[in-house]
């Protein structure tokens, strides 16, 4: 299985590769890359065909690289070529990749000077 970095996933998200986050909804409100489709583990028997690589690998994420690995080594044996972006969201984040919050609380917190 063939584990690839923020870097090289940026590079290749950006000459066409496709980006799929295999967390559940709650984890991808939190946060999530704006280049990602979702595609929940717990959905992925249903939905794995939805994983259509153009001509480069899907590059698949999860929280920390774990459970992307597990999805990329199915895929594999399915015959879609995919690579595991290593270390997940958390070193997306951690490299100063893009990111969407999709959090309710933040447009709530987001009102100061309400002084109780």
């Amino acid at each position: 299985m063939q584990e690839i970095t923020v870097e090289d996933a940026l590079a290749r998200i950006e000459s066409g590769s496709r980006l799929y986050d295999v967390r559940e909804p709650g984890e991808w409100a939190e946060v999530h890359a704006p280049q990602a489709t979702l595609v929940p583990m717990s959905e992925f028997t249903e939905r794995w065909s939805e994983i259509q690589p153009t001509d480069e690998p899907a590059i698949i994420v999860c929280h920390s690289g774990m459970r992307s690995a597990r999805v990329v080594a199915a895929l594999e044996q399915a015959g879609v070529p995919a690579v595991n972006l290593a270390g997940g969201m958390v070193a997306w984040e951690s490299a100063g990749a893009p990111v969407v919050r999709d959090d309710a609380d933040s447009a709530a917190s987001g009102e100061h000077g309400h002084g109780h």
